[in-house]
């Protein structure tokens, strides 16, 4: 289980990004993700890693504190 999915899926709607053009701006961040993967951390089934938060953040375009403050 990871803490940021459900903020994850909140600021990508917020935005109108799809989960395929999040995964491209991760892509190009240098962090090899797929659209499945990130639906899976998301639904907060896969872990994240510190490090993939930052990216996600980038990605976002957000602060990163930004993915540890979600609406429940």
């Amino acid at each position: 289980m990871n803490i940021v999915g459900r903020a994850v899926k909140q600021i990508r709607d917020e935005n109108g990004v799809t989960q395929e053009v999040l995964a491209a701006r991760c892509n190009l961040l240098g962090w090899d993700i797929s659209r499945s993967t990130l639906a899976k951390i998301e639904v907060q089934l896969r872990r994240v890693k510190d490090t993939e938060a930052v990216i996600l953040a980038k990605a976002l375009k957000v602060n990163i504190s930004r993915l540890y403050l979600c609406d429940e």
